[in-house]
């Protein structure tokens, strides 16, 4: 009687759970979701790199953010490289988006169009976009907190120092006031980048000339240097190169033509100080869209609450988003009266007493003027 008293009473209760598993309208997926997303539990980040991380620029300050954000949230992250076949890309977004992360970083103009396509189908889903905004206009988006930089902000001060090189009598330096500048594409983000290089060099000095040269691949490191070369044979003192991986290309045209450059995204100067010392020291400084810092501040808003999902962000000098290295080596190498141009420049960027032109939503003929008013 005992036994089969036990038996009723099992069943009932299995059948308790199973009426409250009905009623609640609970899947798998939705538990794991809820226990992901509830707040109990650490944060489960990813970052899509679509490319490879070690290109000693953009993605490897987008994984140092995602370090950081490890430690100081005790998140769970992750880092997925897909490599540069294109191909391959909208898929690997597909199917991180159908695991159990609660957000989803990727990056880079690239992606802009798979993560518009793909967002609106899992709204559960968080979405971070850097270095470029999805159409908040034409869909959907209210999961996709999109971060853009005012890259032109921080090519300002490299103008700046790039005039100053070239019309000074460092050791390198020739007689012609020429700078050179190395796109990966020509695309509106790479000639905001070119825009205010011309623009803070004119500030320094009108008679600068920018020799200007376009790899159309952010991968191809060959053409980079080959580009570069050719800059420096045109008298070019000083060449900055704001092409991804492709742009290692010219730093190796820097050490080979014994020129100075300017890197860019990552602290290229300091990367090469253990592995090329004497490229190092032809790295006077590195224009630094700190994607690092910009994905820590996002998720500490996050964590407060105060994140705006839905909306795009410019971030600049002000945020400490992007910066001039400054560094050892810019201390040993970088005049001093240079480095005080370069802070006064920068606070008057900040309080707003110089406000950089940028080539963002700039019509083409004016781009092609600006350019046209620099050619060597």
């Amino acid at each position: 009687m005992a036994i089969k008293m036990k038996k009723l009473l099992a069943a009932m209760l299995a059948l308790i759970m199973v009426a409250t598993f009905v009623l609640t309208g609970c899947s798998s997926n939705d538990l794991e979701n809820q226990e992901s997303n509830n707040g109990d539990g650490p944060l489960k980040i990813v970052l899509l790199v679509n490319g490879n991380l070690g290109d000693k620029s953009f993605f490897d300050s987008a994984n140092e953010g995602l370090k950081q954000i490890k430690e100081k949230f005790e998140a769970e992250t992750k880092v997925i490289e897909i490599g540069p076949d294109q191909m391959k890309w909208e898929s690997a977004l597909a199917d991180i988006s159908e695991e159990s992360w609660d957000i989803i970083i990727c990056g880079t103009w690239q992606m802009r169009e798979y993560l518009e396509k793909i967002a609106p189908e899992h709204p559960e889903k968080k979405y971070i976009l850097f270095d470029a905004a999805v159409d908040y206009e034409k869909g959907d988006f209210k999961n996709v907190y999109s971060i853009n930089y005012k890259q032109n902000e921080g090519s300002f001060l490299a103008g700046a120092l790039a005039a100053k090189v070239t019309s000074s009598d460092m050791a390198l330096v020739n007689e012609e006031k020429i700078i050179g500048f190395v796109g990966g594409a020509d695309t509106p983000v790479i000639n905001d980048f070119l825009v205010g290089y011309i623009r803070g060099a004119q500030y320094v000095d009108s008679e600068v000339k920018v020799a200007i040269s376009y790899i159309a691949d952010f991968f191809d490191t060959a053409k980079g240097k080959e580009m570069a070369l050719a800059q420096y044979n045109q008298k070019a003192d000083i060449v900055f190169p704001v092409a991804s991986q492709a742009g290692l290309g010219a730093l190796d045209a820097a050490k080979s033509e014994q020129g100075y450059a300017i890197g860019v995204d990552s602290d290229q100067s300091m990367l090469f100080k253990d592995l090329d010392e004497e490229k190092a020291n032809l790295i006077l400084s590195s224009v630094l869209k700190r994607v690092d810092n910009s994905l820590v501040r996002a998720i500490e808003l996050e964590t407060q609450g105060k994140l705006q999902w839905g909306t795009a962000e410019s971030l600049g000098l002000k945020e400490e988003s992007v910066v001039l290295a400054k560094n050892e080596l810019y201390d040993k190498n970088v005049p001093e009266d240079f480095k005080a141009l370069i802070e006064e420049l920068s606070q008057k960027i900040i309080s707003g007493e110089i406000e950089v032109e940028s080539a963002l939503g700039m019509e083409t003929e004016t781009l092609n003027d600006i350019r046209n008013s620099v050619k060597p």
